[in-house]
């Protein structure tokens, strides 16, 4: 996805909640198809209440730096 003005392209990548820290926001993902490799560390939107992030939920990460998971967000939970 690209956008006017000069931003850089983000990237929208399904991924599995493995842990939530409630105190900072935070998760560890596992990214849809990557069997082995979490994410740790991972902000998540203020907006999804913690009740939402229960173990296993899917997720809907954007990436504004593919390289770079502190430049991701999860911003959505869904069954």
């Amino acid at each position: 996805m690209s956008f006017e003005g000069g931003m850089e392209e983000m990237r929208v990548r399904k991924a599995i909640l493995k842990s939530f820290n409630s105190g900072n926001y935070t998760a560890t993902i596992q990214l849809s198809g990557s069997y082995k490799a979490y994410l740790e560390g991972v902000a998540v939107a203020r907006e999804i209440p913690a009740a939402e992030m229960a173990l296993g939920r899917k997720l809907a990460v954007i990436f504004f730096d593919e390289h770079n998971p502190k430049e991701a967000v999860v911003v959505a939970v869904y069954t």
